[in-house]
């Protein structure tokens, strides 16, 4: 079965948002950024610049699982982008259609992404939570671990290689 919907996981910083939607255009595949999935409240808490617990993350997981859903369901393809720190947020959004690409990177090199990064509502002094948080893929949940090294586009490379995935 190919791959329908493809979605990009790491830590805040490691390029989500903008490798998602590079991939999507280049695929001409919709795209949907999981910033946009959460509740106003956990906005607010972030941007106050407390990070967010399990139970904040619930009804973003379930929004992000369901947009997964309507994709395969009408059987379309879809780029999206979730943290998805801990295997149990995995396993949530995981379907047979989906593939989880993970945007690796070090503390240093997020640390340096985010200190640059403008106008967002997460701010740098969290990334110790999500580092702490993170739970990385291990070799049964078939992940594709792509380093952040390189360009968005050089990055869109890797995973188009890597994937079953064409426009």
């Amino acid at each position: 079965m190919k791959t329908k919907v493809l979605l990009l996981m790491g830590v805040s910083g490691s390029g989500k948002s903008t490798v998602g939607a590079l991939l999507a255009g280049r695929l001409k595949w919709p795209y949907a950024d999981a910033d946009s999935f959460h509740p106003a409240a956990n906005v607010a808490k972030m941007a106050a610049g407390h990070p967010l617990n399990d139970g904040d993350r619930v009804p973003w997981l379930l929004a992000i699982r369901a947009w997964i859903d309507e994709r395969v369901t009408k059987g379309e393809s879809g780029v999206v982008s979730c943290s998805a720190l801990k295997r149990r947020y995995r396993d949530l959004l995981r379907r047979p259609e989906v593939t989880f690409v993970y945007l690796r990177g070090s503390p240093t090199q997020i640390e340096e992404r985010l200190v640059a990064r403008q106008g967002h509502f997460f701010k740098p002094g969290m990334l110790d939570s999500q580092f702490a948080a993170l739970q990385e893929p291990s070799a049964d949940e078939h992940v594709i671990t792509v380093p952040i090294g390189g360009t968005p586009a050089e990055i869109v490379d890797l995973i188009t290689a890597a994937t079953d995935v064409e426009p």
